[in-house]
C-alpha cells in the first residue's frame, strides 16, 4: 500500500508542479481549451489509420524501380565504367578524376564529397550530375516510402501512425511510425504516392488546406495595411508582391516573375538572407537583395514587426504564439554569430508558424466535434501541416465537406480571412 501511496504523491506532486509552471507563463487556457481535448481527437485519428493499397504500392514501386535501372544504364554508359552508385567514394573519383569536372574537393577524410549542393552545381555543365541527383531521388522514393512503408500496413492493409504533441517547438504535430507528414510534394513523382493512400470501401478523401496562412498570420501580426488589405480584397499576393518589387503594373507581372516573388514572400516568413535568396532562385546576390530590399520599402510594416520580435526574444528569452504558446530562444543571445543568428530567425518566424499549429489543432478539434454531434460516418484521419483530410462516405461528403470548409476558415478570427481549399477524391492524390 505504501508503494501505491508514494505514487499518488508523485502524480499530485508532478501535477501541481507543472499546473503552477503553465500559470507562471499564462499557458493554462492553451492547455485546457486546445492541448487537453486534442488527446481525444488525435487517439481517434491514429485507432482509425489509414487504408493502403498494396496494388498501388506494388505498381509504384515497379515504376521507381524501372526508372532508377534506367538512370543507372545511362550514368554508367555516360561515364565508360560500371560503379557502385551508392557509393558516394566511387563516384567521387568516376567524377572528378575520370570525367575531369571541376569542383571537386577532398574532405578532411581524403575523399570528394558528392553532396547534393556540389552535385547541382555539377548538373548546369554536366548532365551526368543531374542523372546521379534523378537517380538518388528515386532510390530514396523506393527505399523511404515504399519499402518503407510495407512494416507498418497491418493485416487489414491500414497503417497508424503516431502524432506526436509535444516534440517540436513550434507545437506543430509530427508524425512517426510511419511518418506520413513527410511524403513529397514538390516533385510530381513524389507526390504520386499519395495514390498508395486509399478511403475505406464506399468512401472518398475530403482534403482540406489553408492557403496561405503564414503570409496571412504575417499580414495580421504586422498590421501592414497593404498585405491587409490584399487579402481582404481577395487579391493575388504574390502577383501584388511582383508588382512593386519589379516596379510594374500587376496586369503586366510574368509567371517568372510570379515565382520569384512567392520565393521571397515565403522566404520572408523565415528571416532568409540575400545569399539564401539568391541561391533559391540562382540569382546574383546583388538581385536578391535588391528584390529584399524593395520588399521592405513597400511592406514597412512587415520589417518592423519582425525587428520587434527580436528585440522581444533579447529581452525577454522567448516569443509567443496567438494563443500564447512560448518558444524559448536562448541562442539569440549567443556569441557564435551562426547561432546567434539561427536564435533571430527562430524569433521572427516561430509565431507564425507556431500559430499556424494552433490554428489548425483548434479545427481538428472542432471538426472533429461537430462530426460527432450530427452523427456522421466522416472521420478526421490525416494532419500534415496545413492540411486535413477526412475519410467519408460518398453519401455524406458534401455535408462534411462544408463542416470541414466551416470549421478551418473560423478555427480563429484574424483582420484577414483564413481561406480554405477543399477536394474530394477516390485517394488522396486525387482528392489534393
Amino acid at each position: 500500500m505504501l508503494d501505491y501511496d508514494m505514487r499518488a504523491f508523485c502524480v499530485d506532486k508532478l501535477y501541481r508542479e507543472y499546473r503552477e509552471s503553465l500559470e507562471s507563463t499564462s499557458c493554462v487556457r492553451l492547455y485546457e481549451e486546445v492541448e487537453k481535448p486534442l488527446i481525444k481527437v488525435l487517439y481517434d485519428m491514429e485507432r482509425q489509420g489509414v487504408a493502403i493499397s498494396r496494388e498501388a504500392l506494388s505498381s509504384l514501386g515497379k515504376q521507381y524501380y524501372e526508372t532508377a535501372e534506367k538512370l543507372a544504364e545511362e550514368i554508367f554508359a555516360d561515364c565508360g565504367c560500371t560503379f557502385n552508385l551508392n557509393s558516394p567514394v566511387q563516384l567521387g573519383e568516376v567524377l572528378f578524376e575520370k570525367l575531369g569536372l571541376k569542383s571537386g574537393k577532398k574532405g578532411r577524410n581524403g575523399k570528394y564529397s558528392t553532396n547534393a549542393e556540389i552535385l547541382e552545381k555539377l548538373a548546369q555543365d554536366n548532365p551526368v550530375a543531374g542523372k546521379v541527383l534523378r537517380y538518388r531521388f528515386y532510390k530514396k522514393l523506393l527505399s523511404t516510402y515504399i519499402d518503407g512503408l510495407r512494416p507498418f500496413i497491418d493485416k487489414n492493409d491500414f497503417v497508424h501512425t503516431t502524432y506526436n504533441q509535444t516534440i517540436t517547438t513550434t507545437g506543430r504535430l509530427s508524425s512517426a511510425n510511419p511518418n506520413l507528414q513527410n511524403i513529397p510534394i514538390r516533385e510530381e513523382e513524389g507526390r504520386e504516392l499519395r495514390k498508395i493512400f486509399v478511403p475505406r470501401p464506399g468512401n472518398v478523401f475530403i482534403d482540406a488546406d489553408y492557403s496561405q496562412i503564414e503570409l496571412r498570420l504575417l499580414a495580421h501580426f504586422s498590421g501592414c495595411k497593404e498585405l491587409v488589405q490584399a487579402y481582404n480584397e481577395g487579391r493575388d499576393i504574390h502577383a501584388l508582391t511582383a508588382s512593386q518589387v519589379f516596379g510594374v503594373a500587376t496586369d503586366d507581372v510574368t509567371p517568372k516573375m510570379r515565382r520569384e516573388a512567392k520565393a521571397v514572400n515565403f522566404g520572408i516568413i523565415y528571416g532568409i538572407s540575400d545569399y539564401g535568396l539568391a541561391r533559391n532562385l540562382g540569382v546574383p546576390y546583388s538581385v536578391a537583395k535588391n528584390y529584399i530590399e524593395r520588399y521592405f520599402a513597400t511592406y514597412s510594416a512587415v520589417k518592423e514587426y519582425m525587428n520587434s520580435n527580436v528585440e522581444f526574444a533579447r529581452e525577454h528569452g522567448y516569443v509567443s504564439t496567438l494563443t500564447g504558446r512560448r518558444r524559448f530562444i536562448p541562442e539569440i543571445k549567443s556569441s557564435n554569430v551562426n547561432i546567434r543568428q539561427f536564435g533571430e530567425r527562430a524569433a521572427m518566424n516561430m509565431p507564425l508558424q507556431g500559430s499556424s499549429a494552433d490554428i489548425i489543432k483548434i479545427a481538428m478539434i472542432n471538426v472533429h466535434r461537430r462530426l460527432k454531434e450530427e452523427g456522421l460516418g466522416a472521420e478526421l484521419i490525416l494532419q500534415v501541416h496545413d492540411e486535413l483530410v477526412l475519410d467519408c462516405p460518398e453519401c455524406e461528403k458534401e455535408r462534411a465537406a462544408d463542416i470541414l470548409k466551416y470549421e478551418m476558415e473560423n478555427a480563429v478570427k484574424l483582420s484577414v480571412p483564413l481561406t480554405v481549399e477543399v477536394h474530394c477524391g477516390k485517394n488522396w492524390y486525387d482528392a489534393k
